[in-house]
């Protein structure tokens, strides 16, 4: 309207887009005054700084939750409906990546979505993921140790074959070397990799307990699948990874996957962390 109205008039454009005179005048009255307008305005004013703060201190990656518990933690108390209002989360829709082999025979579910460890190396849970790239998709594999909440092995691959989440439970037995025969349990979906015959072999070898989830059940699996969803909506850039050629160790956003121990009072906000101060 304003654009238009040295041209046209105030009242000729009203009267074309149906809405009174009065309310055009009080909504430029507000524009120019921030006092005339209602208290919600010129409340999420003063939250849209600190949201934005956080957001940007954290690779522009934090959602609703992450930001709301992170303001707690600085004394900043906001309802977490105004912070969803304010600050929502767009990810991406998931590609399936699990084909169940339908010859394979496969373990019973031990875990039944109980994801809760009271040592470390008393449970794992696994899975893979799809990454886009300039040159296609590559896979990236991971061990989750579910009492610490962090990856224990991973690897990054061009197909999905057997070798390629075979190579992460390999790195995640190198880093943890579990001792106890048969108190560890190793959970994942029915993908053909999990239930092959290699990969349980090697869980048999390792002295480790085989658990799967139901077919097409993602929530028998919902740890794995929540650390997924959260490396490509936190690590993976947007819309995709420049270089796949250089998938491993040295590349520049998936060696983003791997955890390094935090310092005490770090700032980075734990996926397991559901309440509370920090």
């Amino acid at each position: 309207m304003d654009e238009h109205r040295p041209v046209c008039g105030v009242e000729p454009i009203c009267h074309v887009l149906q809405i009174a005179p009065s309310t055009y005048y009080r909504h430029a009255a507000r524009r120019a005054d921030p006092a005339q307008r209602s208290v919600r305005t010129q409340r999420d004013a003063v939250l849209m700084a600190p949201i934005q703060r956080v957001w940007d201190a954290n690779f522009e990656v934090y959602g609703v939750r992450k930001i709301w518990r992170q303001l707690r933690r600085e004394g900043l108390v906001v309802a977490r409906c105004t912070m969803a209002r304010l600050k929502g989360v767009v990810r991406g829709q998931p590609v399936n990546t699990t084909t169940r082999d339908q010859a394979v025979a496969c373990p019973d579910d031990l875990v039944n979505r109980h994801f809760q460890a009271e040592r470390p190396n008393a449970l794992w849970v696994s899975d893979f993921t799809d990454v886009s790239t300039w040159q296609g998709l590559v896979y990236v594999a991971c061990v989750i140790d579910v009492f610490a909440r962090c990856i224990v092995g991973w690897k990054v691959a061009s197909s999905m074959r057997t070798e390629f989440v075979l190579d992460a439970l390999e790195q995640a037995l190198a880093a943890r070397r579990p001792a106890r025969q048969g108190e560890l349990i190793h959970h994942s979906d029915r993908g053909a990799q999990s239930v092959s015959i290699r990969y349980t072999e090697r869980l048999g070898e390792a002295g480790i307990a085989p658990s799967v989830g139901r077919v097409g059940d993602s929530y028998d699996n919902a740890l794995a699948e929540t650390i997924n969803g959260l490396y490509k909506a936190e690590v993976i850039p947007s819309p995709v990874v420049e270089e796949p050629r250089g998938r491993g160790v040295g590349h520049p956003h998936l060696d983003r996957l791997v955890q390094p121990p935090t310092a005490p009072g770090a700032d980075r906000s734990h996926p397991a962390c559901r309440s509370g101060s920090r």
